[in-house]
Order: C-alpha cells, then sequence, then structure tokens
C-alpha cells in the first residue's frame, strides 16, 4: 500500500530491516527489568523444588534438567507461569525491556497479551515441541507481533527458526501442494530456507508471527527457558484474540481516551 513517510531516518530503518528479516534482534532496553523476571522465575522454581536460590541464575536454569524429571515439567512450568502472572509488576517490566522497538514497530497506542507464556526445553525432550507454524494460519490477526525474551543463552536447537519473507511469500503460491501433508512435510522442503536465530541472555527478539517459525528437539546440553507475549496497534483489526479477553490496552494516549469515551449530547441533531 503506498503511504508518505514523515518516519525519522532512524525508525525508517528499523522498520525496513523488520519488513526485509521478519525479525528485529537486540540487546534488551531496561536490563534490569528483565534480571528482575529471571530472578523471579528463579525464587519461584526453587520455592517448588524447595531447594536455596543459587549464586548463578543462568548455570541453575540452564541445569534444570538435572532436577526436574521430565513428567513432571508440565506441573513445574505451571506453577513458574502462575507466579509470574500474580506478580503485578511483570508484564510492565516485560514491555519495558523492549518498549521503543515496539512504538518504532508497531505502534506508540498498543495492546498487551494479558498473560506471558513461558517455554522450558530440556535437552532430547520431544514433548514440548512447536511443529512449522504461522500464527494466522490458526486465528491470529496478521497486525500482531511477538516478542520473544531468553532467560538463557539460546542457540542452534536450543532456540528457534523463522521461515523469512522472500521464502513465505514462495510458500504462499506453493501452499496448495501441503494441503493432504504434514507440517514436517512442509519443514522438510523448505529446511534449507530456514533461519536458526542465536538469542543471547540480555536480547530480545521481536517477529512477524505471519512468517513460518517453530523449533525441534533441542540437542544442546543445557535447557531453552523463553518467554514470549503478543503485542499490536490498539485500533488495527482483532481476529479471535479480541480485545479484553485475550489482549488490553497498555498505552492509550489521551486524545484516543476522549474519543472512546465521548457521547454525543442528548438530543443532538434531532
Amino acid at each position: 500500500m503506498p503511504y508518505t513517510d514523515f518516519l525519522p531516518a532512524e525508525e525508517r530503518a528499523l522498520g525496513e530491516a523488520f519488513l526485509k528479516d521478519g525479525y528485529i534482534l537486540a540487546p534488551a532496553e531496561d536490563r534490569d527489568a528483565l534480571d528482575a523476571i529471571r530472578d523471579l522465575v528463579v525464587t519461584e522454581a526453587c520455592r517448588w523444588l524447595e531447594c536455596p536460590v543459587p549464586a548463578d541464575p543462568g548455570l541453575f536454569l540452564n541445569g534444570i534438567a538435572d532436577r526436574v524429571p521430565v513428567d513432571r515439567l508440565n506441573a513445574f512450568r505451571l506453577h513458574v507461569i502462575g507466579a509470574m502472572n500474580a506478580a503485578p509488576w511483570l508484564r510492565p517490566a516485560y514491555y519495558a525491556i523492549a518498549r521503543r522497538t515496539l512504538e518504532r514497530v508497531v505502534s506508540n497506542e498498543l495492546c498487551m497479551q494479558r498473560r506471558i507464556n513461558l517455554s522450558i526445553q530440556m535437552p532430547d525432550d520431544d514433548s514440548s515441541l512447536l511443529p512449522i507454524h504461522a500464527d494466522t494460519w490458526s486465528g491470529d490477526s496478521p497486525f500482531e507481533v511477538v516478542l520473544w525474551i531468553p532467560l538463557v543463552d539460546c542457540y542452534r536447537t536450543k532456540s528457534m527458526y523463522l521461515l523469512p519473507p522472500a521464502a513465505t511469500a514462495r510458500l504462499e503460491t506453493d501452499m496448495h501442494r501441503f494441503a493432504s501433508r504434514s507440517a514436517d512435510d512442509l519443514c522438510r522442503e523448505y529446511d534449507r530456507d530456514l533461519v536458526w536465530i542465536d538469542i543471547p541472555y540480555g536480547s530480545f527478539l521481536l517477529f512477524n508471527q505471519n512468517l513460518p517459525h517453530g523449533n525441534r528437539v533441542n540437542r544442546e546440553p543445557h535447557t531453552r527457558w523463553s518467554m514470549n507475549c503478543r503485542f499490536k496497534g490498539v485500533f488495527t483489526p482483532y481476529a479471535d484474540k479480541r480485545l479484553g479477553e485475550f489482549f488490553e490496552p497498555i498505552t492509550l494516549r489521551p486524545a484516543s481516551r476522549v474519543g472512546l469515551d465521548y457521547d454525543y449530547p442528548e438530543g443532538f441533531g434531532a
């Protein structure tokens, strides 16, 4: 769609990179907020395990497979997620980690997913796999983005992959060939095009969830811990995930609040 671009050069460059690559990888904009979230996760993990809080959070999280059996992993994860989402400061802290980038890529009037998700993928565990998919294929709005934040260094199969925009465009013209085939077939055919993104702790990934993405069995020696949350412009179209149910406005500007609250005077135009 043609439009007039009044954006400053720096913001234009960031947007062009997002459009070209399908993601932005950048250092946390509020490192204290990220460290506070990781400290909470470690504290709650230790509460569930009934063990002392370690001196090295990263070493503890990376080695969690030595402490939690796979058959207890979901109960463990649900405990930590519950504690995360019960902390009233956590969502503002999560947003602060990428606030400026979200404003430049998405909008300065945002809504945010009401609950933060947490993924824990232990080495060689096939119970936490996410086959290749684009979120719009299952009812998400194409205006949403995902903010993906690791709590440990994530690399190779300990991370996630993304099909870049150019390859996705080819797939979309070819999708009919996969109508009766599996996600594994699709993944094998486009394997050479997949981009595995190394995301160290202290960084965030903001990606276009319209692009196919997923993970595989973690073949690295340590456990992956990552969080994810969706953002979109408040006034962009919604799909199955609705405002007030799944999303909540977080940065409404005064003029928008005035407009949303406005009612014409009684009898106006009569």
